[in-house]
């Protein structure tokens, strides 16, 4: 028997909620719950994705706004977890405004999309949700890191993230510092935890994988060439490598790691990666296209900073008419190199589309 998982708004089940939402379970399968708080509940991602080894049936259709939304709610409460008072097994203990400042970063908000590829990427290829669940969180703590320190002064100096202030405007710029650095340390901490559910050999290969993602030649280094973009104007090749990098890089890598954590062949964790290049091109193309055309208020962070900067873009060099044809092409081309997995795929089929589509 297939079993599906639908979300309930504004229903009890069991007379427990979850930030104002409550899930109810269809199928004769029990959900494995999880520890949060003290509180035995049902895994709000369990309750959205389908269960190891058991794809999506032919004549399914995902839902995707729902399970992305179930995504979001599950990595934000291990995060939350994670990052509680209480120091873990070797730590001496927890500066409490340090912690604050991390929980302002990380816990802020967002689509969390990464941690949601993550998810359903493992799901595609029947590996661990637990485990999905806990590379997922590392990498949101990875790319909220970047933001963190994006914001600075000495980067792009912005004072609002996610309709929120920045890090650095509610505490002070050393205590971004610092949170931004220990986000990107407890990355590699979640990974390698005893929690995590995987082989050495998994959690070796997604340590490496995630640190050049988010190094030298990954997220870092994109920003270190974008920070060069507003002194000299790049070409149109040099543009695609620093937003491949910046930008596209942990895309890929959340995409591909769905391929590591099920223990997935070669062919399959290439097919992803190649994937997540893709719609990590897709994503800055629409961002582009936001910073031009959207306001601040939906975007919940200044808008029109990059040419009041000066700063290239693919969308400034060619015009908004051949971005969207570009998004167009990426979406089928990430759409086709799917094809081998069927209807399995169709969920991250449309988190191409919705990447390509997004308004904010």
């Amino acid at each position: 028997m297939a079993h599906s998982y639908v979300m309930a708004p504004l229903l009890f089940h069991g007379s427990r909620k979850l930030n104002g939402l409550s899930w109810k379970r269809q199928g004769a399968c029990a959900l494995i719950p999880y520890k949060t708080r003290g509180l035995r509940r049902e895994s709000p991602l369990k309750a959205a994705l389908p269960r190891a080894k058991e794809p999506l049936m032919q004549d399914e259709t995902p839902f995707f706004p729902e399970r992305l939304k179930a995504a979001a709610l599950a990595v934000e409460s291990l995060l939350s977890n994670l990052l509680g008072p209480s120091a873990q097994a070797d730590e001496i203990a927890r500066p409490a405004q340090l912690l604050d400042a991390m929980r302002h970063g990380v816990l802020n908000g967002g689509k969390r999309l990464r941690p949601f590829l993550v998810a359903e990427s493992t799901a595609l290829l029947g590996g661990s949700a637990d485990a999905a669940l806990r590379i997922g969180a590392a990498l949101e703590c990875v790319h909220c890191y970047s933001l963190v320190h994006d914001d600075l002064p000495a980067m792009d100096d912005d004072d609002l993230r996610r309709g929120q202030p920045t890090v650095h405007i509610a505490f002070d710029e050393a205590t971004a510092i610092l949170a931004g650095d220990s986000l990107l340390t407890f990355a590699f901490d979640i990974v390698a935890a005893p929690e995590t559910p995987l082989s050495d050999g998994q959690k070796t290969a997604l340590v490496l994988a995630l640190a050049r993602a988010a190094g030298l030649g990954g997220m870092a280094g994109g920003q270190a060439l974008d920070l060069a973009a507003e002194k000299t104007a790049p070409d149109e090749a040099a543009i695609v490598t620093l937003q491949a990098m910046k930008t596209g890089a942990l895309i890929r890598f959340a995409c591909e790691a769905g391929a590591i954590i099920a223990d997935a062949g070669l062919e399959d964790r290439r097919r992803l990666r190649a994937f997540g290049e893709k719609i990590g091109l897709a994503f800055q193309l629409a961002d582009d296209l936001l910073d031009l055309t959207a306001d601040a208020e939906a975007m919940g962070k200044a808008t029109g900073k990059d040419a009041a900067r000066g700063k290239g873009t693919l969308v400034g060099l060619h015009g908004q008419a051949w971005a969207e044809r570009q998004l167009e092409g990426l979406v089928t081309e990430a759409k086709e190199l799917l094809r081998p997995y069927g209807a399995r795929s169709a969920i991250l089929v449309e988190a191409a589309r919705f990447v390509a589509n997004r308004r904010n």
